[in-house]
C-alpha cells in the first residue's frame, strides 16, 4: 500500500485557501494536481489571460497619483515635463477605483514621500539631478516630496476613502522600507492589478518587487502613464515579454469586464 504524505497547497510561496486554484505537491513523488475554483475570474490580457482564483484575493494598487506629479505648479511641471500624459489617465483610474469600491475589494494607494527631516532619504537620491528644485525644497505646493505637504497628497479625484490602505514609501518601489508585504499577507492577497505613475519608474519597480515575492501582477495599460510615452510603451513590452516574465498587461475595459463576469478577447491591446 502506498501512503502519501500530507499535501500542502502553494503558489509561488504564497499560501492559498481551500477551493482555489493552486498546486498540490507531495514533496516525494512530485505530483501536481491543478485545482480550479468555481470563483475563478478570467481577464483577457497579454501575453495570455490573467486568472484570479477569488476576487477576495486581488487588490487594486494605485501608484503615486500625487498632486506634485500631475498638477500645474507641482514638481513634475517644474522639471519641465508635459503633465497632459499623466492627467489623461485620471478618468480611467477613477473608473477602476469606483469598480473596486462597488465590489468592496481591497484598494491600496501609494505615496512617494519623505519625513520632514529627510532622514529616510538617501543622500544619493537627495543630491541626484541638476534641477533648480530638489527633494525638501519649497515648491509651488509646499516642500517637494515631503509627507504631509499639500503637493504630496493624492489628487482630489482619487482621494482615498476610510478603510482604503495608503502606503507611504521613501523609494520607487512600494515594497522597499514599507509594510506592504505584511499587509498583503494579512489580507490573503495573491494578485495585484496595478495602475498609476510613472510607468517606467515607480510602477515598474513595484511590479518587479511584487513578482520576486510571488505575486501575480496585471498592469492596466490605459491606467498608467509616463511623461515620456515611449518609456511607457517600452515598459509594457518588457513586462509581458517572454511569456509574461514580470506579469500581464491589459486595458481597463478588460478588467471591468472580468470583474463583471465577462471576458472580452477581441479588444486590441497596446502593441
Amino acid at each position: 500500500m502506498l501512503i502519501l504524505a500530507p499535501l500542502v497547497r502553494v503558489w509561488r510561496g504564497i499560501e492559498w485557501g481551500d477551493g482555489e486554484m493552486g498546486r498540490w505537491g507531495d514533496g516525494v513523488l512530485g505530483v501536481n494536481i491543478i485545482m480550479v475554483s468555481k470563483n475563478m475570474t478570467s481577464i483577457a490580457a497579454q501575453p495570455y489571460d490573467y486568472e484570479v482564483p477569488d476576487l477576495k484575493k486581488v487588490a487594486l494598487v494605485i501608484i503615486d497619483m500625487q498632486r506634485d506629479f500631475l498638477e500645474t505648479g507641482g514638481f513634475g511641471e517644474a522639471l519641465g515635463n508635459d503633465l497632459s500624459h499623466l492627467q489623461e489617465i485620471v478618468p480611467t483610474v477613477k473608473l477602476l477605483l469606483e469598480a473596486f469600491r462597488q465590489q468592496q475589494l481591497t484598494i491600496i494607494h501609494t505615496i512617494e514621500g519623505h519625513l520632514p527631516d529627510l532622514s529616510d532619504c538617501p543622500l544619493s537620491k537627495l543630491k541626484r539631478g541638476k534641477g533648480t528644485l530638489k527633494i525638501g525644497d519649497a515648491g509651488g505646493m509646499g516642500r517637494i516630496l515631503v509627507l504631509g505637504e499639500p503637493g504630496n497628497n493624492i489628487i482630489p479625484e482619487l482621494t482615498p476613502l476610510p478603510g482604503e490602505i495608503v502606503i507611504t514609501k521613501p523609494g520607487k518601489g512600494a515594497f522597499y522600507a514599507t509594510d506592504l508585504e505584511n499587509i498583503l499577507r494579512s489580507h490573503s492577497i495573491t494578485h495585484l492589478i496595478i495602475g498609476g505613475v510613472t510607468t517606467e519608474v515607480c510602477v515598474q519597480t513595484t511590479m518587479r518587487e511584487a513578482n520576486d515575492r510571488g505575486y501575480e501582477c496585471l498592469l492596466v495599460e490605459d491606467a498608467t502613464a509616463s511623461y515620456f510615452p515611449q518609456f511607457k510603451q517600452s515598459t509594457i513590452e518588457m513586462i509581458r515579454a517572454q511569456g509574461g516574465i514580470i506579469g500581464w498587461t491589459t486595458t481597463a475595459h478588460q478588467v471591468l469586464s472580468g470583474l463583471n463576469g465577462k471576458s472580452v478577447r477581441n479588444e486590441k491591446l497596446i502593441t
